[in-house]
């Protein structure tokens, strides 16, 4: 299967980098990783927005401004990792989805106004880590999986998550150990 790797980690020595790659781990397929540090994304401004608006009007679906919503849209697997800050994901996703959710690429609306998908996507894996607790409710998850039930019409939508691994006197390593069996059990379907 084609996956899609959206990794939204900026630490070199990122925990929730190394529970996505326990997923992608069990992923058969190829695969391809966007680095959204090294991608450099900015936000939709109203220029871009015209700019894009006239790409779509031509009709031309080659453009390399909809590079991420092809991209995106044509995965049949998708990994998102995603480092828990201030209540939700680095800005760095949000900017990222601005640029995949494209009327006429990654979904439509139909007659009934309803968002129809235009992506393969079976299943999404959602990984995140968190210093502390993640407090209810989980606003970056639940936008990931919004987008994804409501646009991109995945099936499949799981969280990984590992908490509590900057407190005092937790054992970090034993959470992460525990996130990975939990990964691995899914996985190998227990």
């Amino acid at each position: 299967m084609n996956t899609l790797f959206i990794n939204a980690c900026v630490r070199p020595a990122s925990r929730t980098l190394r529970l996505a790659r326990r997923v992608l781990g069990h992923l058969d397929g190829e695969g391809t990783e966007l680095d959204l540090q090294r991608e450099g994304l900015s936000p939709l401004t109203a220029e871009t927005l015209r700019a894009r608006d006239d790409v779509l009007s031509r009709g031309a679906w080659d453009d390399p401004m909809l590079r991420y919503a092809r991209q995106f849209a044509e995965a049949e697997q998708l990994v998102v990792a995603a480092p828990y800050w201030d209540m939700s994901f680095p800005a760095s996703v949000k900017t990222y989805f601005e640029h995949v959710n494209v009327s006429g690429v990654t979904f439509s609306y139909g007659a009934d106004g309803r968002p129809q998908s235009h992506c393969h996507a079976k299943r999404l894996f959602y990984v995140m880590t968190a210093g502390g607790p993640v407090l209810p409710p989980n606003h970056g998850y639940a936008y990931v999986k919004s987008l994804a039930e409501t646009f991109y019409g995945v099936p499949e939508i799981v969280c990984f998550s590992a908490e509590l691994l900057d407190v005092e006197g937790m054992d970090t390593e034993a959470i992460l150990r525990d996130a990975e069996a939990r990964i691995d059990r899914y996985f190998s379907g227990e």
